[in-house]
């Protein structure tokens, strides 16, 4: 297995651990809002399961920042310098309508709003198909590609893109008297005076 290839399977297991811990506390804390636990006492978000499902998802989103950027993607450099944070918090966002259309489905057009069908819908199938949004996202816009100095010094120049290097400006030919010359437009290939 090439080396990207085991870069990708580890951030994802790692995505999925992190993922994981992050789900099962978004759950926990949207069932304890919207269902209750069966406790006695009254679920206190009962009858708006789906800002229950934003709150409870933000706190989750929280956890798997801190998780992501310190250790799914610790290799990756954030493109942006608020670490990402931004970028990290829209994308979640963007996402987070996938399980929210889910339950929304669920409850809407096949008229389940059990805890048993919530779930199933919008912790299950939703996330799912979020999670892959995101780890897609995550690796493409929000971290950027680690740099491999074995496949930088195979290929120096395929590593980063154009707008990434520091180019200086050419300076202007000189003559062999030593006065610099105004570069020509009709000679566009000549080298440099030594």
């Amino acid at each position: 297995m090439s080396n990207r290839w085991r870069r990708v399977f580890t951030e994802a297991y790692r995505f999925l651990a992190v993922g994981g811990v992050a789900t099962i506390v978004a759950v926990l804390l949207f069932n304890f809002l919207v269902h209750g636990f069966h406790t006695g006492w009254e679920a206190p978000l009962a009858g708006q399961p789906y800002f229950a499902f934003v709150i409870a998802n933000l706190v989750g989103m929280a956890i798997s920042y801190r998780g992501s950027r310190s250790w799914v993607f610790k290799d990756r450099p954030p493109r942006t310098a608020d670490g990402g944070r931004l970028m990290f918090v829209v994308i979640n966002l963007a996402t987070m309508l996938i399980p929210i259309a889910c339950l929304w489905i669920s409850r809407n057009v096949f008229g389940l709003d059990d805890p048993y069908s919530d779930n199933v819908a919008a912790n299950v199938i939703g996330l799912f198909l979020g999670m892959v949004a995101r780890f897609y996202l995550f690796r493409t816009l929000v971290f950027q590609k680690p740099v491999v100095l074995a496949e930088l010094k195979q290929h120096p120049l395929q590593v980063f893109e154009l707008a990434e290097l520091d180019l200086e400006p050419l300076d202007p030919p000189v003559d062999l008297s030593g006065e610099p010359t105004a570069p020509s437009t009709s000679d566009p290939a000549r080298p440099p005076a030594p």
